[in-house]
């Protein structure tokens, strides 16, 4: 019999039978009336999820590719661009800026602190003249959800663009471009958009297309403006991943038609209940344990025990996939993700082999405990 998986990652995520379904059929030509049609109903759509009036950009690329894309088109040589982060996605805002030729001001905060408003004024207080800023909303390394409104209007009363990275918050937990004054956010299909990975999109502000018009980098595939003027004639400036869009297009019309708000009410109640479930079992979270922190939950390894064993022993024993840490934390933590399509029950899945996993591991883990209080949690949760 075939093997049972589970996929219990912050991205690439599960991904729903009708969207499968989609990337079953038969391909169609990029510029064929049906598929135009697709395409311009997901970009509006994608407004729809970012909140947003502004331009979605579309890229078939992973999410690095739109991090690339907005670093190219804001940047000109020597600008002096801020960077505020405390994980490996931030981190990586940083090593774009400075391969870009920026003039790089990286206020760099320990893994696993939560980014506030006043880390950011008093970095800008010390930087000078910053043209940019990038923030990590969801810093999945770490399971934190920073307060992305109330750092940019810190970055705004600066002067500076404010860029922020919702890989995996989009469609998650609540972002509002517009209505918080973001000028550039990226993400991916892969996350809580419910489809596989190869798509990214940038939203612009109109201040942020300013920008584009003073910056001095050459860009080709990831060019915005070239990008635009397409879309505004429903094409695309380059071959399009045809299916991943129809497919994303389905995703999209699942998650707008389930509603938004009851999305982010489902990540916020997923997130309790895993975060209760991992503190029966007498783990130590390492993501803040807060209603915000509704992506991905982390979690400290005994001491002693290695995160990447514990990883190995879950795929190989039962199917089931999780990811542990990244950079100074390999080894340290491991992560459950719990957005996009996940219900309570993949949680007690993934809690369950856990603590069934570490106990044979020889951790000091009483089974039987952590399923049982994350439904309980997850229950508490239910609107009457």
């Amino acid at each position: 019999m075939a093997e049972k998986r589970y996929l219990l990652t912050p991205g690439p995520t599960p991904v729903p039978p009708e969207v499968l379904a989609e990337l079953a059929k038969p391909v169609i030509h990029h510029r064929e009336r049906d598929y135009r049609e697709i395409y311009e109903r997901c970009l509006l759509r994608l407004q729809e999820v970012y909140r947003t009036k502004n331009d979605v950009l579309m890229f078939t690329t992973s999410g690095t590719g739109a991090f690339e894309s907005a670093v190219a088109n804001l940047t000109s040589a020597g600008d002096r661009q801020l960077v505020l982060s405390a994980g490996n996605f931030g981190e990586r805002w940083a090593g774009m800026a400075k391969a870009f030729g920026a003039d790089l001001v990286h206020a760099r905060l320990e893994w696993g602190e939560t980014p506030e408003p006043e880390d950011l004024r008093s970095a800008l207080s010390d930087a000078g003249d910053v043209k940019v800023v990038y923030l990590t909303h969801s810093e999945t390394s770490t399971g934190v959800v920073c307060d992305v409104q109330g750092l940019a209007a810190v970055a705004k009363e600066a002067g500076a663009l404010v860029v922020v990275d919702a890989v995996s918050s989009l469609g998650a937990v609540p972002l509002e471009m517009d209505d918080w004054g973001l000028d550039v956010v990226v993400s991916g299909s892969q996350k809580a958009l419910m489809t596989p990975p190869g798509l990214a999109t940038a939203a612009v502000s109109a201040a942020g297309w300013e920008q584009v018009a003073r910056s001095t980098l050459p860009s080709f595939y990831f060019n915005w403006e070239r990008t635009r003027k397409a879309q505004e004639q429903v094409d695309s400036a380059f071959t399009p991943a045809v299916s991943l869009i129809v497919a994303l297009d389905v995703a999209l019309g699942l998650l707008l038609d389930g509603g938004l708000d009851d999305a982010f009410e489902r990540h916020l109640r997923l997130g309790r209940a895993c975060r209760a479930g991992i503190k029966a079992m007498g783990l130590e979270l390492f993501s803040p344990d807060e209603d915000r922190s509704a992506v991905v939950t982390a979690v400290r390894m005994p001491d002693g025990m290695d995160s990447a064993e514990l990883a190995r022993a879950l795929r190989d024993r039962h199917g089931i996939t999780i990811a542990g840490g990244q950079g100074e934390l390999k080894g340290v933590i491991f992560r459950i993700g719990h957005i996009g399509w996940y219900d309570e029950f993949d949680i007690a899945t993934a809690l369950s082999a856990v603590e069934l996993v570490l106990g044979e591991l020889g951790a000091p883990i009483e089974r039987g405990q952590a399923a049982t209080r994350a439904l309980e949690v997850y229950a508490e949760g239910a609107t009457v």
